[in-house]
């Protein structure tokens, strides 16, 4: 049946093959990745890992052992040199192996703070792989003095470890407010207020001039003037599609690899999945950065492969842990015009986001329930009147009914 070469280790690469392989595919398959280890999860390095409650064998997706059972070849710690999508050939250390098919699973990569302005000294960390994670642990001292640069969900998350692990946190937020770009205010309220509550020095509207030291960050000048005397850094400025080597192979781009609704790229018998792929959503294309979307569409991607020709629709949801909440995101609330704000008791809330009549999405603290009614209501595409959602009385699960 040929030989399926998947690129890029990941949640993406681990689910497609997994799939190929309980869904019949009796041929060869190749799993490539750069890391020295077995695929991983990824949520849990910056949180439990860093702080010491998993240990590297639970971070990992399946045993390795998996691998040599279901007769996968994975390649670890080895890169792709070059993609030829004419002569569907990948070059992997010199060697040429041949596909029938090709997945590009190859994820996101961490957006650095220029060398110009201190990115490149010691003890400025990026918190993305195992490596990262392996070269921040030891800084993780308590009483020392960190700044984490960006106030989005990945600075917000390192925080509260930092916190956790008792350092002294500065967060720097150059936008007005920290979750600008993916969140409302209410949520970004309810944040601040958390990581305020526990020691974090949170700054907004005020960015990161410079990195000060010499070989080694010693301190930081802000963009209001302020200046900090720091023992490390850790940056949080999001991340971006890696597309490398699908650029170089040709392959159309559109924030990540341009994948039509089956996941097929634009070169015959390339396909792409995960966060390095951008793809079609209702009137439009999107990005997601998502384990969900990274296993799901993976799934669909080798459904495809074997023949099942079906479209991916996506189910956005994500979370985030801080602290002792968890927060639960159901939908994309792009377009939203009010949000409307549910509590359901004294630990937790629910702001649900609104563009007319329209239900786009859920922000849910510590409220399982609002979540799993809102997700639902979202992908059956019923929205009850906001009037219902405000009011703590309203049976959530009977709307499902209506």
């Amino acid at each position: 049946m040929g030989h399926i070469i998947v690129i890029g280790a990941g949640q993406a690469g681990a689910s497609c093959v997994a799939r190929l392989r309980n869904g019949g595919f009796d041929g060869q398959v190749t799993l490539i990745g750069a890391e020295p280890v077995p695929p991983y999860q990824r949520p849990p390095l910056s949180k439990a890992y860093l702080l010491g409650d998993m240990a590297l064998e639970r971070l990992f997706l399946r045993p390795e052992s998996f691998y040599a059972e279901n007769n996968i070849d994975l390649r670890m710690n080895a890169r792709v040199d070059a993609i030829d999508t004419h002569a569907q050939t990948v070059s992997v250390g010199g060697e040429m192996l041949h596909y029938d098919d090709l997945v590009l699973t190859t994820g996101s990569e961490p957006n650095h703070l220029p060398a110009a302005i201190g990115g490149a000294l010691d003890g400025v960390h990026v918190v993305r792989d195992l490596a990262d994670v392996d070269a921040l642990a030891p800084r993780c001292i308590s009483g020392a003095r960190v700044l984490i640069v960006g106030g989005g969900y990945i600075g917000l998350e390192a925080a509260s470890v930092a916190a956790k692990l008792g350092l002294q946190v500065t967060l720097v937020e150059m936008s007005d407010r920290i979750l600008q770009r993916v969140a409302a205010p209410e949520t970004s309220d309810f944040f601040r207020e958390l990581h305020r509550a526990h020691g974090v020095d949170i700054r907004e509207g005020v960015g990161l001039e410079a990195l000060k030291g010499d070989g080694a960050v010693t301190g930081a000048r802000l963009t209001d003037g302020s200046e900090l005397d720091v023992d490390f850094v850790i940056v949080g400025v999001g991340i971006r599609p890696a597309t490398a080597l699908a650029e170089a192979a040709g392959l159309a781009l559109d924030n990540g690899i341009a994948v039509d609704a089956r996941g097929a790229t634009s070169a015959a018998h390339v396909w792409a999945a995960g966060d390095c792929t951008s793809f079609p959503y209702r009137d439009t294309r999107i990005r997601l950065e998502s384990v969900p979307n990274a296993i799901d569409q993976a799934e669909c991607v080798a459904d495809n492969i074997m023949g099942a020709d079906k479209a991916y629709v996506a189910k956005p949801w994500f979370w985030s842990d801080q602290y002792d909440v968890k927060l639960q995101i159901a939908g994309l609330n792009t377009g939203y015009d009010r949000v409307v704000t549910r509590r359901a008791d004294a630990e937790s809330v629910g702001f649900w986001y609104y563009r007319g009549d329209t239900l786009l999405a859920v922000d849910a603290m510590n409220d399982p329930r609002g979540y799993m009614v809102g997700k639902r209501l979202i992908e059956a595409g019923k929205s009850p009147a906001a009037e219902l959602i405000a009011n703590p009385d309203t049976d959530l699960k009977a709307l499902l009914k209506a």
